[in-house]
């Protein structure tokens, strides 16, 4: 850490009154099964952040929309701080299919090295990792620690405050996992969620907020509530004629068409810009895998990764990109969102996808050169019509490129850079 040693707040009440707030540039981790109110201590963090007018980086394998709806929950206004550039999201894809490989734990590796590389992009003054569980997953608990604390000094390094959040172990190795990386945290929170409701009226539990390093105020717990509009606090109402309006105010919660509730779903409409959280609007029909669609930040992470096992294992991959010349929406044959959802609807779920201007990028996960030639006979069906005429028509204004990885390519951005800028090497479709 550089720089002198200050307290800064972190949102969260018995942390803020009992060790007078989190060390600035320090590390934390935060302990909880799900639905315990992790999420949304993370957020109260990011509220601290907002509140300080400093840039907070948040990273999150969560829907967009489901984000929109926690701030909402706890009064906050997520979108607009990210409208400032002051909130960043990244939204990181879990690694799904990494277990099968023959070593998974360099592909986790890659995971811990993007976070180092986005925080040096947007050089923010807090992170937020919601959660780290499915990436810290490592077969080898010493290569885990070790190469947490490599990330953890790398970030800490830049005097950036960061909050860890990670599941309750429920397994040996998943407590050998978790105290592996939490000896080397400033600081850890631990929720333990109760099965009933407190007062009949709150859900919460039970917090354990413990030191590693300095906090000589020591180890405090205390019962916690998830209270409707405030998120996480210690301060619990009693049985007074105050808990009929609490009681009132937490069933505005579970009603869905709540003003705040309206407003988060408004709220995520599709951002242009790489550094907003990107969440696709659905198409008419339910089929179409949405959540394959990444935006360029998020697919670059997803591109890093993926080259980095391709050196480790030789495990393939291809990117195509589609090109729809603008003449194609003039005359209304086809609109790029069409083009989307004709490809959505031809990949596999592996399969990776980004809109950036007019191109539409494929990421085909272990692919072979057949699996170009697949894709671009799938995606045909799928087009607005079969009628041959406008078959003929329509693939005239569409243009395609693909490229396999190999050993050349260093990161996302030399890939990029040939699909963005060769026009030369496009073929078209007809």
């Amino acid at each position: 850490m550089q720089g002198a040693i200050s307290l800064i707040k972190s949102g969260f009440s018995l942390v803020d009154k009992e060790w007078g707030g989190i060390y600035r540039g320090g590390s934390y981790l935060l302990i909880g099964p799900r639905k315990s109110g992790r999420t949304l201590l993370g957020l109260q963090f990011a509220i601290e952040s907002a509140k300080a007018n400093e840039v907070c980086l948040y990273f999150t394998n969560m829907r967009p929309k489901d984000l929109m709806i926690q701030a909402a929950s706890i009064n906050f206004d997520i979108q607009n701080y990210m409208n400032q550039n002051k909130i960043i999201v990244v939204r990181v894809a879990p690694p799904n299919d990494i277990y099968d490989l023959y070593n998974p734990d360099q592909y986790l590796i890659e995971y811990l090295n993007d976070i180092v590389t986005v925080v040096n992009q947007y050089n923010p003054s807090r992170i937020i990792f919601d959660e780290l569980t499915p990436y810290i997953g490592f077969q080898n608990v010493d290569l885990l620690r070790e190469s947490f604390l490599k990330t953890l000094e790398q970030i800490e390094e830049l005097n950036i405050t960061s909050l860890f959040v990670v599941g309750e172990p429920a397994t040996k190795k998943a407590e050998e996992i978790i105290d592996g990386i939490s000896q080397y945290v400033t600081g850890i929170v631990f929720l333990k969620k109760r099965a009933d409701k407190i007062h009949g009226a709150f859900h919460g539990g039970t917090v354990i907020i413990s030191p590693n390093v300095g906090h000589t105020e020591g180890q405090f717990s205390s019962e916690y509530i998830i209270e409707p509009y405030k998120g996480v606090s210690i301060e619990i109402p009693q049985k007074n004629s105050n808990l009929k309006n609490t009681i009132e105010t937490s069933n505005k919660i579970e009603d869905l068409k709540n003003q705040e509730y309206q407003q988060a779903i408004q709220n995520t409409e599709p951002e242009s810009k790489p550094t907003k959280i990107t969440n696709i609007s659905p198409p008419k029909d339910d089929g179409l895998k949405i959540s394959n669609v990444y935006s360029k930040n998020d697919f670059s992470l997803i591109l890093n990764n993926q080259i980095a096992l391709y050196k480790s294992t030789g495990q393939q991959f291809h990117l195509v990109s589609f090109k729809l010349d603008e003449a194609a929406a003039t005359k209304e044959l086809l609109t790029l969102d069409q083009l989307k959802n004709s490809i959505l609807y031809s990949i596999e779920k592996k399969d990776k996808v980004c809109v950036i201007e007019n191109l539409i990028v494929v990421m085909l996960i272990r692919s072979s050169n057949n699996s170009v030639a697949q894709l671009i006979e799938k995606m045909q069906h799928f087009l607005p019509s079969h009628d041959p005429v406008y078959l003929t028509k329509v693939l005239g204004h569409i243009s395609y490129f693909a490229i396999p990885v190999n050993e050349d390519y260093v990161n996302s951005e030399d890939m990029f850079n040939i699909l963005l800028k060769k026009d030369n090497l496009y073929l078209p479709m007809n």
